[in-house]
């Protein structure tokens, strides 16, 4: 009786994983949700009041936009609003809404060679940066990050593509180009949640910060249900109003990294 009663409690342990894994999401989203810690927080919580497991593909926006067009997820959680805009114009997804905010910051060697320690005009610092020659180090991935830090190039009027040495294309997310810029001492554009989780500073420091131009929107979209079958659509829908709601909104609210607040809800209730 008693074997009977183990192999029934571990048959139970064994298949209960199973069946609660059939009922999931696919987000694709940025490698600053992922690497600030951000995700780690949220979808516990999501989990546990929905009973719906949330399976994240953390890449730069550009890409999380293709994934989405090409019907690879359920929701997209991006901070590009230019390329989300033309995401829901073109039928790719719908019902955008604006989830949290918080900045970029300009981040270099503490020796500065670019002398733009202060500055709060962030394409004046990339045209002194430009001008310095100093070593700069880009995503180059096409992400959100890598959008915003191209705005200001093309606004400051430099050509990067033209660049001898100093500019370096990585193609990398956040946390792998900041570890570049570490070894290189170089200047780099980053979002503020991923620096505030990044650990490998070595000489690096916020050199500019402050700019409206900085600011730094996430949006959140639901991926055409056409694209989706229905019960993932359904349950995307459900995280879609979680996250945006007042419970998902008290949970990025509550996000702490070293006691430092890094991103703050913006959902319209």
């Amino acid at each position: 009786m008693l074997r009977r009663m183990v192999l029934a409690a571990a048959l139970v342990l064994a298949f209960a994983p199973a069946r609660a894994e059939d009922r999931f999401i696919t987000i694709a989203s940025t490698t600053s949700t992922e690497q600030s810690g951000l995700f780690n927080h949220l979808l516990p919580l999501f989990t546990q009041a929905t009973g719906i497991g949330v399976r994240v593909v953390a890449v730069g926006t550009g890409q999380a936009l293709k994934i989405g067009q090409q019907g690879d997820a359920d929701a997209l959680l991006v901070h590009d609003r230019a390329g989300e805009d033309k995401f829901v114009a073109e039928g790719s997804g719908f019902d955008r809404r604006d989830v949290m905010y918080n900045d970029f910051v300009m981040v270099g060697p503490k020796a500065d060679p670019a002398k733009i320690t202060g500055l709060k005009d962030a394409t004046l610092a990339v045209s002194k940066i430009a001008a310095a020659k100093a070593p700069f180090a880009s995503r180059g991935d096409d992400s959100g990050t890598h959008r915003a830090e191209l705005r200001f190039w093309k606004a400051a009027g430099v050509d990067v593509k033209a660049a001898a040495g100093w500019y370096r294309e990585l193609g990398q997310g956040m946390g792998p180009t900041l570890n570049t810029a570490a070894a290189m001492n170089a200047y780099v554009l980053a979002d503020r949640g991923t620096w505030a989780n990044f650990k490998n500073r070595q000489d690096l420091t916020i050199v500019v910060h402050g700019d409206k131009a900085l600011f730094n929107p996430y949006g959140s979209i639901l991926v055409d249900t056409k694209k989706r079958p229905a019960d993932k659509a359904a349950d995307a829908k459900i995280w879609h109003n979680w996250l945006t709601g007042l419970k998902g909104q008290a949970a990025i609210e509550s996000f702490r990294i070293n006691g430092e607040q890094v991103f703050f809800p913006q959902a319209r209730q």
